[in-house]
């Protein structure tokens, strides 16, 4: 990673000075990665950091709740809308609607209440429509729905009702496929039940941003 990083800095200044900012972090994270897929999850929060930076209308801060609380990775200032928070996440491979409830609600569980919150899911091969993550969703309310509470207590909630007080704060989801060309590197879910929506012309905007890079 060390060539690839020292391309992101010397091609955006932006991204540099939010590397100087964040470097004992970041540089951890990298230390604690124990193999080369853990090296691959960490380099996703970087790099995406790097393609949203290119938009000046957007600035990043980064572990603003603090590391230790389990908090979303960015929270998102896009000018002239509300600040909302980002979650970054990596899949090592795309999974169906079925699988994915792991790690969709391992991420929910880092969501914090009363602001805008957003997942962004890194995935492998040729296009983010891989993951149909309308049909994850689904899934996952359909067993909420049918009220199977040993599902959502065996990971970590309190039961459906717990699931649900999470799911709501979830207000988008960008899928994002690095190895894919134009509008296919990037797609965007909207979660209609958000009880906070995320600014549309900001989630608009790390879309181009992803598709882009």
């Amino acid at each position: 990673m060390a060539e690839e990083l020292t391309g992101w800095l010397a091609s955006s200044a932006r991204f540099r000075a939010f590397a100087e900012a964040h470097r004992d972090k970041i540089r951890k994270k990298l230390r604690t990665a124990a193999d080369p897929e853990a090296r691959r999850d960490v380099r996703a929060e970087p790099h995406a950091a790097h393609l949203l930076l290119a938009d000046p209308r957007i600035e990043l801060a980064f572990e603003a709740y603090g590391s230790a609380k389990g908090g979303p990775d960015f929270t998102v200032t896009f000018r002239g809308e509300r600040t909302f928070n980002l979650e970054v996440t990596r899949v090592r491979r795309a999974p169906d609607a079925a699988s994915y409830g792991g790690p969709l609600l391992a991420k929910l569980r880092q969501l914090p209440p009363s602001v805008p919150n957003a997942v962004l899911v890194a995935i492998d091969g040729q296009s983010a429509e891989a993951l149909d993550f309308a049909a994850a969703t689904r899934t996952l309310r359909a067993r909420a729905d049918g009220k199977d509470e040993t599902f959502f207590a065996s990971r970590g909630f309190q039961g459906t009702r717990g699931f649900y007080e999470r799911y709501l704060r979830l207000g988008a989801v960008l899928v994002w496929c690095e190895g894919a060309a134009g509008d296919a590197r990037a797609s965007l879910w909207t979660n209609r039940s958000a009880r906070i929506a995320l600014p549309e012309r900001a989630a608009r905007a790390c879309l181009v941003c992803l598709r882009a890079g």
